[in-house]
């Protein structure tokens, strides 16, 4: 159990930590690129600045979590539960956020370019128009 953790500003990149319990754990400005994180709980925990890039962290329930400027490029996040986690400001681009819990999750500033959201829940009613005002 690796619950509270402080595994902040350390190079953690491809490693298997799926199923993980990691609640409370910071892992701020962590590098976790290419890591298996699928199915974890990282709920309330500290991802800020983190670089998840193509991370699986599919079906992981990261919820109330700090994502703020975290780097999610090409991150598979299908299923994942984000409610209530803080996005701001984090690179979505090309990410897989289908199926996905957003209900309440801060997006402000976040990049979604090319992100799969097909059948992603609590997305703004008016996507579109959401997304262009913050481009």
């Amino acid at each position: 159990m690796l619950q509270g953790v402080d595994l902040s500003q350390l190079t953690l990149k491809s490693l298997n930590l799926s199923e993980a319990n990691l609640t409370l754990a910071n892992l701020s400005e962590s590098n976790l690129t290419q890591t298996d994180l699928s199915k974890s709980i990282l709920t309330m925990a500290n991802l800020s600045y983190a670089d998840l890039g193509e991370a699986n962290l599919q079906g992981a329930v990261i919820r109330e979590a700090s994502l703020v400027g975290a780097d999610l490029r090409s991150a598979n996040l299908s299923n994942a539960d984000l409610s209530k986690a803080d996005l701001r400001g984090a690179n979505l681009r090309g990410a897989d956020l289908h199926q996905a819990n957003l209900w309440h999750a801060n997006l402000n500033e976040a990049n979604l370019i090319y992100a799969n959201l097909e059948g992603a829940k609590g997305l703004p009613v008016n996507l579109d128009e959401w997304l262009k005002d913050k481009t």
